[in-house]
């Protein structure tokens, strides 16, 4: 069963993942893509904030 630091930086990943493709879809103009991937970074950046992690520096997207 995974700790608390091994899901915090699953959820880590998860988020850079996340950016990084919003900003693919953004740049390719795949406005259905950039929004399905929205909701995926909003959960994850309420998740992260939940858990304290400081997203200042990975939070590249901010919205």
């Amino acid at each position: 069963m995974p700790n608390g630091l091994e899901i915090t930086q699953k959820a880590i990943d998860d988020f850079v993942k996340v950016q990084r493709r919003m900003k693919l879809a953004k740049e390719e103009n795949a406005v259905k893509t950039y929004a399905d991937l929205k909701e995926d970074y909003k959960s994850l950046k309420a998740l992260l904030a939940v858990a304290g992690v400081n997203l200042t520096e990975i939070d590249y997207i901010n919205e």
